[in-house]
């Protein structure tokens, strides 16, 4: 029978059978070709990218720490993504944070990912159309967003605190 060698060798081959058996290789020492962002984008990441995504794959090689990573990520997305809805039909922000924990949500889930994809490139899409069209559209569209929200509102306002915006601010005026 073979002998494994000194306690040392045996814990380098468990290491390393571990490392392969979940598909992260922590070996730092030689980085595969093309792995620096900027030969690969001709644009340098920040450093903090590479420290994020060497924590990941640290965290992501340990069964459970992947486990409490995939519900963490789980619940700060929901968390992000509830808020974002709530304050979809006020005026500011709520599409954005919606993004944003979708974007939370994309570092560990794959339908995240390419749902956060396919909304960034529609929404690249949209912006460069209304950026091609005349003067008088872009003013028709934008008061058809302002209408929209305006009635978003007003509506928001009438269910939940059973005021009526307009009937307000008729009274208030005098009309």
């Amino acid at each position: 029978m073979e002998q494994m060698g000194s306690g040392a060798e045996r814990e380098a081959t468990i290491a390393e059978t571990e490392e392969r058996r979940h598909g992260v290789t922590l070996d730092r020492s030689s980085p595969p070709e093309n792995s620096d962002p900027e030969v690969r984008t001709g644009v340098s990441a920040p450093a903090h990218r590479g420290r994020i995504g060497e924590t990941l794959e640290l965290i992501r090689a340990n069964p459970t720490g992947r486990m409490i990573l995939r519900i963490t990520v789980a619940i700060a997305g929901l968390a992000v993504v509830a808020l974002g809805i709530l304050l979809i039909p006020l005026p500011g922000p709520g599409w954005f944070i919606v993004i944003g924990g979708l974007a939370i949500w994309a570092v560990e889930f794959t339908w995240a990912k390419k749902l956060l994809t396919f909304t960034r490139r529609n929404v690249r899409a949209w912006t460069a159309w209304i950026g091609r069209q005349a003067w008088p559209l872009r003013l028709v569209i934008g008061a058809v967003g302002l209408i929209f929200v305006a009635f978003v509102v007003w509506a928001s306002v009438k269910v939940s605190l059973d005021i009526d915006l307009i009937t307000e601010t008729r009274d208030f005026f005098g009309w």
